[in-house]
């Protein structure tokens, strides 16, 4: 039997927005969910990919500093291709692909050979960048009027298409792409068809990421001023008086934690707390999980622990990881809260309690400071002599709180819920910075993230890789162990909570104090 030709599937040329993530608009997002096959450049949030899908072709045609992964024709090439075969293909491009990002020659491509496509306007960079150094392309008491130029023509051109009289006397702001190589060419053509020398001017480097730089000078000193600095591509070039404003309007590079690459050891399945809250401050964040939370080897001891859930008198959850694994296993066994109506709860910490309020119950005992010890003080004030408590808790989770409420009288059943393992994903990106110099924090947010953290290092290099990064800690237990690895810890949160460390990094920071 033969078999028919597959129908041509469907391509989506999409904007991915300027860097940041979030400026990536719904429809956008969308079309990646849809796709069996991704192909993006490098100027793409590597945020985005974590949204493709499981069983999605993830293809980089990434172009750099003129270091091509595949020509421009190879890609439209592919494209093509990959739709002939059938499948939903998103192409991303970063900023919108109809400004200066030759969609539009991809969308020929598509046209001549038949295939359904559509566009998805991305945010452009021409646009974001600007208003994230603080500087507005039109204002009233300055400009009314705007030109987006390409500072990189086709080289193949006999000569330039631009009306460089034209832009030099008629625009009030000019905003120019990939122009940093051509700098000088630029502003020695403004300079020689009549504009004035004091016209101020601004260069915005990975506009709208943790990695922006912004060199504000005027046509005269501009050159000389992003030569000192170094600054490279991919930048924008903003001309015009509304540069001015970025002294009152700054806002993006003032954030507290700008600047600063953070290490996030915490397992990824939890980490997107912290990244969110540690990206709004203006840090960036290298996510490198040294643990990752996976089920018990043996679930019977938990099993059994739900069979007698009438017995016990009190459960102590010390984890959000307990509550979850704890009641994923009960809807399991066919039972749902009620077969805990009896029992009286405790929860170490509020994420703990409003975990547990999650599932319709409030706890009884929630201690004032978060860990094992101040459960114990708390039950002093209970009559727990002869009462049976259930402990569901990580397998590695230190013995203090059942050997002193065992001293109290109180029978204590321990079960493992889960457990913790090492994980290595990323780790030579992490050595490879580190040996860089460019790592400035890494965070602990319990005892086995520094552990295992600790044998991603080589150990003949430990001293060096982290030497001038700052350490920061969730708590005096996990500082404990940091600093018996041989972590020099220099912030620990007061509340150990995720949002206490962030408060913690961000106050340590803001201290202006000799470090």
């Amino acid at each position: 039997m033969k078999l028919n030709k597959p129908m041509n599937g469907k391509v989506y040329l999409v904007g991915a927005g300027p860097g940041d993530p979030g400026l990536i608009t719904v429809k956008g997002l969308e079309c990646i969910k849809l796709a069996h096959v991704l192909i993006y450049d490098y100027l793409a949030s590597p945020e985005l990919l974590k949204c493709v899908s499981k069983n999605a072709e993830i293809i980089n045609v990434g172009k750099m500093g003129g270091e091509h992964t595949l020509s421009q024709d190879e890609i439209n090439a592919l494209i093509v291709q990959k739709a002939k075969n059938g499948a939903v293909v998103t192409r991303l491009k970063g900023g919108d692909p109809f400004i200066f990002g030759r969609g539009g020659e991809e969308a020929e491509e598509l046209v001549k050979s038949k295939i359904s496509f559509e566009v998805v306007p991305g945010v452009t960079s021409a646009i974001a960048a600007p208003a994230y150094a603080g500087i507005p392309l039109t204002h009233r008491d300055f400009t009314s009027t705007l030109a987006f130029v390409t500072g990189h023509e086709d080289p193949t051109k006999e000569q330039s298409s631009i009306d460089w009289n034209a832009i030099a006397r008629g625009i009030g702001t000019i905003v120019f792409f990939m122009g940093v190589k051509n700098l000088p060419y630029i502003v020695k053509q403004l300079l020689n068809h009549g504009m004035s020398p004091d016209k101020p001017m601004a260069l915005i480097q990975w506009g709208t990421t943790p990695s922006q730089i912004t060199v504000v000078g005027t046509l005269d000193t501009i050159v000389e001023r992003v030569k000192k600095i170094g600054l490279k591509a991919p930048a924008i070039i903003v001309l015009g008086d509304v540069v001015k404003l970025r002294k009152t309007m700054e806002w993006f590079e003032k954030r507290p934690l700008m600047g600063k690459t953070i290490v996030v050891t915490r397992a990824r399945a939890q980490a997107s707390e912290m990244i969110k809250l540690l990206s709004d401050l203006g840090a960036k964040c290298l996510e490198c999980p040294s643990i990752k939370i996976v089920p018990p080897e043996d679930w019977e001891p938990l099993d059994m622990a739900i069979e007698s859930l009438p017995a016990y008198d009190w459960i102590i959850f010390t984890s959000v990881n307990g509550v979850k694994f704890f009641f994923e296993r009960l809807f399991t066994k066919n039972k749902d809260v009620r077969a805990l109506s009896k029992i009286s709860t405790a929860a170490i910490g509020p994420a703990t309690s409003k975990k547990l309020l999650n599932f319709g119950l409030k706890s009884d005992i929630v201690p004032e400071s978060y860990r094992a010890e101040s459960v114990i003080e708390a039950f002093k004030n209970e009559n727990i002599k002869g009462k049976r408590i259930l402990l569901p808790r990580a397998k590695e989770a230190r013995p203090v709180l059942a050997v002193e409420l065992a001293k109290m009288g109180a029978e204590i059943d321990e079960v493992a819920v889960y457990c913790t393992e090492k994980v290595y994903d990323h780790a030579d990106v992490l050595l490879k910075q580190l040996e860089e110099g460019k790592i400035d924090l890494i965070t602990f947010t319990s005892s086995s993230t520094a552990t295992n953290f600790k044998t991603l290092l080589p150990s003949e290099k430990f001293e060096a890789f982290i030497k001038g990064v700052t350490i920061a800690s969730i708590g005096p237990i996990t500082t404990g162990t940091a600093r018996s690895l041989g972590f020099k810890v220099q912030i620990e949160a007061e509340s150990f909570t995720i949002p206490g460390l962030c408060k913690a990094i961000q106050q340590y920071y803001n201290t202006p104090i000799e470090r």
